[in-house]
């Protein structure tokens, strides 16, 4: 057999799973009993492996996700009334399938923004796209897009992403610009596309955050509207590690 001419052809092809899969098996010499339909569904199964990887890759560059989370380094130990099985039942992602949304709440330091990565590196996993932003650096984007062209790329950008994760909502009340700018985003991606927003602030006082009642309205009926709810509870997990110890990949 050619082997090198083979591995040259597959790799001018871009089947570099299969090439690798192609080399390691050639070196095996078990696997030369195999049949050549066995020998091609081993070097499919390679390429699509090494492809589905690739592509979780990119997608989670592109996310910029905070955390570097994932679920199954979820606490659930901790006394923050984190639901097992409701979280677990999220990390399915149907949700995103059906395109609803999660709404996270909690104090500081009680892991929601973790959370919502460990769900958006899932996603990733999964083959949807995310995009994580925090709500007061959004907002200043979007203030300065008004005045460089770019709104409108940048709207159309977020209303697309499959799953996009507004961290940190509040508790500073809107302006009128980020009120309209909240009531598009949330518009857009109304039964369309999947929203994870995380915030300090209960979810009976976002009214008082849009501070307009109409737009309050607008805003709220369509996110909450087939929404799952996390509601988290207890003292900073920052606050029971010891002084001095390093960031940890769990929450």
């Amino acid at each position: 057999m050619l082997i090198n001419p083979t591995i040259d052809m597959l790799r001018e092809l871009g089947l570099y799973g299969m090439a690798t899969a192609f080399q390691e098996l050639d070196a095996q010499s078990e696997a030369r009993g195999l049949e050549h339909g066995e020998w091609l569904a081993i070097l499919l199964e390679r390429e699509a492996t090494m492809r589905r990887q690739k592509r979780f890759e990119a997608r989670a560059r592109a996310a910029k996700l905070r955390h570097d989370a994932q679920i199954e380094n979820a606490d659930f130990r901790a006394a923050r009334g984190l639901d097992r099985n409701l979280f677990m039942a999220l990390a399915g992602c149907d949700w995103i399938r059906k395109h609803h949304s999660l709404l996270v709440t909690g104090p500081a330091g009680v892991g929601k923004s973790w959370l919502a990565c460990a769900l958006g590196h899932k996603a990733c996993r999964e083959d949807f796209s995310v995009a994580y932003h925090r709500v007061p650096r959004l907002f200043a984007t979007l203030a300065l897009a008004r005045g460089d062209g770019r709104y409108g790329r940048i709207l159309k950008s977020l209303a697309k992403t499959d799953l996009l994760i507004l961290d940190d909502w509040g508790p500073e009340k809107l302006n009128d610009d980020q009120r309209r700018d909240l009531l598009e985003i949330i518009e857009d991606r109304y039964e369309r596309r999947s929203t994870i927003v995380t915030s300090q602030v209960p979810l009976d006082r976002w009214w008082e955050i849009i501070a307009n009642p109409t737009l309050a309205d607008a805003i709220l009926d369509r996110l909450v509207h087939n929404a799952y709810r996390i509601d988290l509870t207890g003292e900073s997990m920052r606050k029971q590690r010891s002084p001095g110890a390093p960031e940890t990949s769990h929450a």
